[in-house]
């Protein structure tokens, strides 16, 4: 019981910090996230005016032809592909990426990805850099001394 808790708080924090940074540093709009565990939904919201500007989700009658199931990241990739289409045709090109307590991971990674490579501005992608480890020198290797033979 003690680990759900934990998760249960990590989620919480981690919601609370997202939401705040959101309401703190951006004047765009925001393309709010939800996932459960059968569909995806997006939408993009203007808090100023308090209005939905788009939406889609996999439950949509033109996303749910190209996908069988709305779980997955192949349909969270077509949610993507459709909010920033939406977005797009309403005049929003910036949006702020909400993903609420989920980790950029999966799903919702595959949804911001894919709004992003359809033409809607979520900002740059971070690229975590990979280190590389130096090689080790070579050394000589130790010759058997002829005194043994």
């Amino acid at each position: 019981m003690k680990h759900e808790k934990t998760i249960g708080r990590q989620r919480a924090r981690r919601g609370y910090r997202v939401r705040d940074r959101i309401k703190r540093d951006s004047v765009r709009p925001r393309l709010a996230v939800f996932r459960s565990s059968k569909h995806m939904y997006a939408q993009i919201i203007d808090d100023r005016q308090g209005r939905t500007l788009a939406a889609a989700s996999t439950l949509d009658k033109d996303v749910r032809e190209q996908i069988g199931y709305g779980g997955n990241k192949l349909a969270a990739q077509a949610v993507g592909t459709a909010i920033a289409r939406r977005a797009l045709e309403a005049g929003v090109k910036q949006v702020a990426f909400d993903r609420r307590e989920y980790k950029y991971h999966g799903r919702v990674a595959a949804v911001a990805d894919a709004a992003r490579d359809a033409g809607l501005d979520l900002g740059p992608k971070k690229v975590v850099p990979v280190e590389v480890e130096p090689e080790k020198p070579k050394g000589k290797k130790k010759e058997k001394s002829a005194a043994k033979k």
